[in-house]
């Protein structure tokens, strides 16, 4: 294997407390701290080769050349791993998920944690996690939380030198499931960068944030305690509060499909039957509907037979970003 070439895998992560909005756009410094739990067996495997040939940075995804904004992105965390490194080779960028790309499963997330750790390897860096969560942020802010494992959290920071996330609880710590109801895998028209910056357009992104701290106070202890009920009920609250704010800005962004609605209604009306599950809902149209280990079966089998849901993928915590080759 070249000295200059690494693979890495990461998986996406489901955000119990949301992240939306920046107090910095470009490096992506987050208006609020978020929560989040890594998706075992939701994978992105990126490979990253620098090469003296290329006279400009070149992007594969899934088989197919990618240029424009995307390219672009990943450019970015390219150019700090130059700078960081000393190195000023360009480098060949192939990678491919497991599950749908832009369809609200933070496929952009475990894109830029797997990238971010592959390239650093490539270039001989030795990085600490944080510096790794750091460097993933550049790409996507939900990306620093991919890089470690189990249930995150991102600390906000004041800027770029605090801002990273860390391991509250390593994956065996719970054994939660997350059922995704795929409503659809279209490619959502306006992606998450360009979402954050309408958040503050709307009049309910400053109270949101304002109450983030109890959220988050309330969410880590549920997930410390492995209080399902107590984490039903913030993480659906957070939800909808991104989602109005979402909602509300200007312009408006309606993520959800009728199907979404239908199976929020049906979780809803489950729980009341007695049934552990809970929903979330990211930039997207796809809803994470969330279970104790031992439910998933009979919580993805009614899922199934709602009408709209495509498929169902099921997933429980997942480890963190790392280096395969």
């Amino acid at each position: 294997m070249c000295a200059w070439t690494a693979t890495a895998e990461a998986h996406p992560n489901i955000a119990f407390i949301k992240y939306w909005g920046n107090r910095d756009h470009e490096a992506r410094i987050p208006s609020n701290g978020s929560l989040s739990m890594n998706l075992a067996g939701l994978v992105t495997r990126t490979t990253v080769t620098f090469r003296p040939d290329l006279t400009a940075d070149r992007l594969v995804l899934h088989g197919r050349e990618v240029e424009g904004p995307a390219l672009a992105r990943v450019s970015k965390v390219l150019s700090l791993v130059r700078a960081w490194s000393g190195l000023t080779w360009h480098a060949d960028v192939r990678s491919e998920n497991n599950f749908p790309t832009g369809a609200g499963i933070a496929s952009s997330a475990s894109a830029f944690a797997a990238l971010a750790v592959a390239a650093a390897a490539a270039a001989g860096l030795d990085l600490a996690p944080q510096d790794l969560s750091r460097l993933a942020r550049w790409g996507s802010g939900s990306a620093s939380r991919s890089v470690p494992g189990g249930f995150v959290e991102w600390l906000p920071g004041t800027g770029d030198e605090d801002s990273y996330a860390i391991s509250i609880a390593p994956p065996e710590h719970w054994a939660l499931m997350d059922c995704v109801a795929l409503v659809s895998t279209d490619h959502k028209a306006v992606g998450s960068s360009q979402g954050h910056r309408l958040a503050e357009k709307s009049p309910f992104q400053a109270v949101r944030v304002a109450d983030a701290p109890r959220r988050l106070d309330v969410c880590r202890d549920a997930i410390l305690k492995r209080d399902f009920e107590a984490l039903a009920e913030v993480v659906e609250l957070d939800c909808h509060m991104m989602h109005a704010v979402m909602q509300t800005s200007s312009p408006r962004l309606l993520y959800w499909e009728p199907a979404t609605v239908t199976v929020m209604q049906a979780v809803r009306r489950w729980r009341q039957e007695g049934l552990p599950v809970a929903y979330t809902i990211d930039a997207g149209p796809n809803v994470h509907v969330l279970c104790p280990q031992g439910a998933q079966e009979e919580v993805a089998s009614r899922l199934r037979a709602l009408p709209g849901v495509q498929d169902v993928l099921t997933a429980g915590p997942g480890g963190p970003a790392r280096v395969v080759a």
